[in-house]
């Protein structure tokens, strides 16, 4: 018989298992980097995919065959509205050294209507004076728990509100919810730091600066039910008369007694959740009339509150909530931003 005296090298790569679909559209980091700012602050955002664009900027990397000349780039608009820190979290180890919340505060100012659309369950510290009051004294008392155990806590995180609202090209109301760490200072600065902020609206420019690397965390375009050919990109079958039973397939699964892990099949393909590092941001303004072209993006509408620009594309389809945060290995350290000499501005719409 004859057969191909060398196997075929495996398809697809192991550490983008398992290709399912992602459980939470706006996914929350898995691990934070170890920074050492001297003031506490949030070590990530939350920002809305807007579409693309192309700038002439000033290379200014160092070791860049083209430092110092005019180059076209591709950038991704990502519009980020303010963000609302509702509660502060802390971790302690717990008996098997894991991490594990020992309590979350919680202040009546970060409450609102919208916020209850998400979380029911606050609704009746909304309505009721005596329910508030309760709620106060509950959680003085997690506060006071907070502050005699600052020695035992590893960590404090943020739950923050997204404001939906400010963006009409959503048409949704209901916030996105995310946790966020703090980084920076030691933990008595932290916990003054958390406590300063819930409940008031921090702005991208309190969290990140121009010209920095930084994380993009997201869930790519869902493609649905895929095959072979697409999903792994396998060479098809030649179609002649032999090949019966079709070409856009495998040859063979592999023996009777079981399939192989990494056999090329059909199933789920994209909506996975996946991280991009090291994506540089280029532009940080309030001054929309500068990025928004004539007619607006396509499948999203202008622009209205602050905006980044990130160099090259990230994933996600338009109007997906995408995480950013601080580069867990950055591979250089920018001091600023390039200085960009023009934004296209010319229509999409064709």
């Amino acid at each position: 018989m004859g057969h191909r005296k060398l196997s075929s090298p495996r398809r697809g790569s192991a550490g983008l298992r398992p290709r399912k679909r992602s459980s939470e559209l706006l996914p929350t980091p898995r691990s934070w980097p170890q920074v050492s700012f001297e003031k506490p602050k949030l070590l990530g955002f939350v920002g809305y995919k807007v579409g693309m664009t192309h700038v002439f900027l000033i290379d200014d990397r160092p070791n860049s065959p083209t430092n110092g000349k005019e180059i076209y780039v591709p950038v991704t608009v990502v519009e980020t509205p303010p963000i609302i820190p509702l509660a502060l979290r802390a971790y302690t180890i717990d008996e098997k050294g894991e991490p594990n919340v020992l309590t979350e505060y919680w202040t009546l100012s970060s409450l609102n209507r919208d916020l209850i659309r998400r979380v029911k369950s606050l609704s009746e510290f909304l309505e009721n004076e005596e329910k508030k009051k309760q709620f106060e004294e509950k959680f003085s008392k997690r506060l006071e728990l907070i502050k005699s155990n600052l020695d035992r806590i590893l960590y404090f995180r943020i739950l923050a509100s997204t404001i939906p609202r400010k963006i009409p090209s959503l048409g949704k109301k209901v916030p996105d919810l995310v946790e966020i760490q703090i980084g920076g200072g030691d933990k008595g600065q932290q916990l003054g730091y958390a406590l300063s902020i819930l409940g008031k609206e921090v702005s991208i420019k309190e969290v990140f600066r121009e010209g920095q690397l930084i994380d993009v965390i997201g869930v790519t375009k869902g493609k649905g039910f895929a095959g072979v050919i697409k999903r792994y990109n396998v060479i098809e079958l030649p179609r002649w008369h032999k090949h019966r039973k079709g070409s856009r397939k495998i040859g063979t699964r592999g023996p009777s007694l079981g399939t192989p892990s990494y056999v090329p099949q059909p199933g789920q393909l994209g909506f996975h959740r996946r991280t991009e590092y090291n994506k540089r941001i280029l532009k940080i303004s309030d001054n929309v009339n500068e990025i928004n072209p004539k007619g607006g993006f396509v499948r999203y509408g202008i622009v209205r509150n602050t905006y980044i620009l990130l160099q090259g594309s990230i994933i996600g389809s338009k109007k997906r909530p995408i995480f950013l945060r601080e580069p867990i290995r950055p591979y250089y350290d920018f001091n600023s931003a390039p200085k960009i000499t023009y934004i296209n501005l010319n229509s999409q719409q064709g």
